[in-house]
């Protein structure tokens, strides 16, 4: 299942690592978002070993999309959730262009008329 959300970097969480029960090294790197919707909810994902870079390229507030994908796993009894980030795209605002700035120059020259007919 692959999902994605926009929203504002409210938080870059200190990078962790560590080495498994196997003997294999690991390292993650959290972050917050607070989405643009009517109600903003904040989501905390996850990215692990080579994907930690991608929070590299982020800021705090900064308007991002997240792709994700969700992972639920059982432990003694019990299930915990992994909102997992696998590419982070920042988000232009859409703001129209502004118009381009006025010079003198684009004023247009007045006519060289000696009779000045002028209709009043």
């Amino acid at each position: 299942m692959s999902l994605s959300v926009k929203g504002k970097v409210e938080k870059i969480l200190k990078a962790e690592s560590g080495v498994s029960r196997a003997g294999k090294e690991w390292k993650k790197q959290e972050f917050v978002i607070e989405t643009d919707e009517q109600f903003p909810k904040k989501v905390c994902f996850t990215l692990f070993n080579d994907k930690t870079s991608l929070a590299d390229n982020i800021t705090v507030g900064q308007e991002v999309e997240v792709s994700f994908n969700i992972e639920s796993r059982e432990y003694n009894g019990k299930w915990f959730h992994n909102i997992n980030a696998w590419k982070i795209d920042s988000v232009e605002a859409n703001l129209p262009e502004p118009p381009p700035e006025f010079r003198a120059d684009d004023i247009p020259p007045e006519p060289m008329d000696e009779a000045n007919d002028l209709p009043f």
